[in-house]
């Protein structure tokens, strides 16, 4: 019982840290994204947080991975889930030389 019961504790540890390294965070300071290009896979998500003093509005209208977070107060914290394959272009709806450039694979 007490072997079963180890395996299960790493099991678990295993499945939570996979959890964590699946998802990455953009931050947005000084009027840029912390990263210029970033490679995620189908069904993953970005976390966009607002580390500026200013308010931005992200978005992408690139074709099956459209989305748009309104105007983001500094310190806010929204997570975007990227559901087709593909090159997705993000930017900053009020800053136009914030751009990110996410690349989505199978």
């Amino acid at each position: 019982m007490r072997k079963f019961a180890t395996f299960l504790v790493v099991i678990l540890i295993g499945m939570t840290t996979g959890a964590m390294v699946a998802r990455q965070t953009i931050r947005q300071q000084g009027r840029t994204f912390s990263a210029g290009r970033v490679t995620i896979k189908v069904g993953e998500s970005l976390t966009f947080l607002n580390d500026d003093n200013v308010p931005h509005n992200v978005a992408s209208t690139s074709r099956g991975n459209e989305f748009d977070l309104g105007s983001q107060a500094p310190g806010a914290s929204t997570d975007v889930a990227f559901t087709e394959a593909g090159e997705v272009q993000v930017f900053c709806a009020i800053h136009p030389r914030m751009k990110l450039t996410v690349k989505v694979s199978d």
